[in-house]
């Protein structure tokens, strides 16, 4: 008997199974439309300055969806998902402040840095939930190693 008590229905039959995996591709993409934004910001920047920036509707959509995954996560599995949420809310927020600081850099005519904070914590993210999902397929080695 499983002890899984379903509070979404059918989203959790559908979606149960696959919710790390679907977590892990929303961190890989969010990734790629953090890189494409900060290509758009600097170009934006050269073109019409701090009024022609404006944030990447991929990755603000991404980010979305992460927190939405990442809470859902935590019904499924409750101590990992409390920590992968707390580690993709930490995300979004730096997000947030690091898109500030690349308006202050404009108005201010610095040179535009990457988004190194922001970079750093969705790493932390991706290397989080790859341990949860992908730690089965090198299970049986490392019982053997450890």
């Amino acid at each position: 008997m499983d002890a899984f008590a379903s509070l979404f229905g059918v989203v959790d039959t559908v979606l149960r199974p696959y919710i790390g995996f679907v977590v892990l591709a929303l961190v890989l993409v969010n990734m790629g439309a953090r890189a494409f934004e900060y290509r758009s910001i600097v170009s934006q920047a050269r073109d019409g300055g701090v009024e022609a920036v404006s944030r990447n509707a991929i990755r603000v959509a991404t980010n979305f969806l992460l927190v939405v995954a990442s809470f859902y996560f935590a019904s499924v599995q409750s101590h990992a998902g409390t920590v992968l949420s707390v580690l993709v809310v930490g995300m979004v927020i730096t997000d947030l402040f690091e898109f500030e600081s690349r308006l202050v850099e404009i108005r201010q005519e610095f040179t535009i840095d990457r988004p190194k904070a922001s970079i750093a914590a969705s790493v932390l993210v991706l290397m989080y939930i790859s341990y949860l999902t992908l730690f089965d397929f090198v299970k049986p080695l490392w019982t053997q190693v450890v």
